[in-house]
Formats: C-alpha cells, structure tokens, sequence
C-alpha cells in the first residue's frame, strides 16, 4: 500500500504492489548482501489444524468463515500471482508446502542453513527465531531506527530491549497477552507487561503454569494472575501450539540456488516492472 495503485502495466492494472515488493528486495540485497534469496510462500495462510487448536485464529481477516477465503483488496491478489510467476526468473526461489504458512517454511529453512541468516517480514511472530546466527529485519511498524531504511534489524539485544523477554521467548509472550492480528486470545487481564514479568519470573509457559500451580509461588504470581492462568490452562497450551515455530521436515528443504532467467527482463517488462525487476538483478549481482 505505500506505493499508488496508478502505477499500473500496459494492461491497465496495478503493479504498485509488485513494484514496491521488488524494490524492497534490491534495497535488502544491496544492504545485507546476502548469499542467495529465498522467498517463502503461505501455501496455506490459515492451515486447519491451527484452526482446529485454536477456532480464532485470523477469523478477524475472512470475508465469510464459511467461505474460508482472506479479505485481500482485488488490486492486490493478481500481483501475488505476478510475483508468482516472476521471482523464479529473477532468481530468486520460492518455497511453499502443504498445509503450512510461510513462517512454518521460514522456520525449516533458517534451521537448515547453518550460515547466519536474515529473515525480512513484517510478522512478529518471527522474533522468536532470532539468535545468534538469525536476523530479523521487520518491515512492518516505523521506528527512529531504521536509518532511512524500510526495516528496523532485529537482533536478540533489540528484541530483549524491545519486548522486555529473549527473543527466545517471544512465543510464551504472544501467548499471554495475546495477538489480535492472528486472532490468539491471551489470557484475560494479562497485558504485555505482567506477561513479560511472569517470564523473567518464571521461564516458559510450562514455567509459569507450575508456578501458577504452587500456592507459595511469589509476585508476580498474584492470587488474581494465578486463578486467571488456571483457568485457561488448556487454551495456553493450545496456543503455544498454533504460536511456536519449529523446523519441520514437511515444510521444505533448501532449494537448489537457480540462475536468472535470460527472459527474465522481457518478461518483467510485459508486467511494467522492468526497472524494479533490473533493481534486483543487479544488486543480488
């Protein structure tokens, strides 16, 4: 949405979505300069068996449950399929799998390569795989940080002096107070700093229920906290299981690198995105 819908193709439809995706993939190349790129898919954004752990989750973004389709903006959905079609002639894999969403194939994929990695997204819930050797340049939000760029960088010190937990725990986070932007309830009455407090306090959800469990367990183990963390014990744990990622063998495997496409500009240009598509290949050259 940052670029307007009258940058269109000379078919007459909006390619601002695709522009500003490409663009941002040669400033990130150009800044990081990475090995390779990779761009992962939501094969499926809201897989059942998230669904069937947690009934909310992304309610909020359907058009009609029963139609089970995401509310996109009809100018946006033909762009997906033009970058689709197009990032495998710049170069540039795409990996998707069953049943998963991007962060599933993020996830695998970040655990499989043992070079530090650079996750761009502007989901939050990807702070929970930074680390060491794991980077996440979170595009979504502002911040004074950025420098001019259209990310903040994420890295395990950030995260802690952002969110108050390790990035490790971010999760268990989400978990308590909840994320309305993927419909994850939290627990009534805990907001994101009782939850940051009962982490440091007590470590990962299995942590606290346990200190929700012992009746000499002190602050911030409130009576009201302990009785309110009891009560959802069984969502909690379901959550965790929506919220946590983890490598998965069903989610993919490293692709082979792949070569630009000879018809790689020719093709960009039927789009109307030459000069962006030429952006990228020269900075991932």
């Amino acid at each position: 949405y940052a670029l307007p819908e009258t940058m269109v193709g000379p078919d007459g439809h909006p390619v601002n979505a695709v522009r500003g995706f490409l663009d941002t993939v040669a400033a990130l190349a150009r800044d990081r300069a990475p090995r390779r790129v990779i761009a992962c898919w939501d094969d499926d954004w809201r897989p059942q068996w998230r669904v069937d752990l947690m009934p909310s989750y992304k309610t909020h973004r359907l058009l009609d449950e029963t139609e089970g389709m995401e509310e996109t903006p009809d100018t946006l959905s033909p762009q997906i399929d033009v970058l689709r079609a197009l990032l495998p002639q710049l170069g540039i894999p795409i990996v998707g799998a069953p049943g998963a969403e991007a962060d599933d194939v993020i996830a695998t994929l970040a655990h499989q390569d043992l070079h530090p990695v650079d996750i761009a997204s502007g989901d939050r819930d990807l702070v929970q795989l930074v680390d060491d050797r794991v980077t996440l340049l979170f595009t979504g939000g502002s911040s004074a940080s950025r420098k001019g760029r259209p990310w903040d960088v994420i890295t395990p010190a950030t995260a802690e002096a952002r969110y108050g937990v390790p990035s490790s725990r971010y999760a268990d986070l989400a978990v308590l107070r909840g994320d309305p932007s993927d419909g994850v309830p939290g627990v009534r009455g805990i907001g994101e700093k009782t939850a940051a407090a009962l982490i440091q306090a007590f470590g990962d959800l299995h942590g606290i229920l346990a200190a929700a469990e012992d009746p000499d367990s002190s602050r911030p183990m409130t009576p009201t906290v302990r009785q309110r963390l009891l009560e959802s014990r069984e969502e909690i744990l379901r959550a965790e299981r929506v919220v946590r990622l983890a490598p998965d063998a069903r989610y993919g495997a490293m692709p082979e690198p792949i070569r630009p496409s000879g018809e790689a500009l020719e093709i960009a240009a039927s789009y109307g995105v030459a000069t962006s598509a030429q952006r990228v290949l020269d900075a991932l050259t």
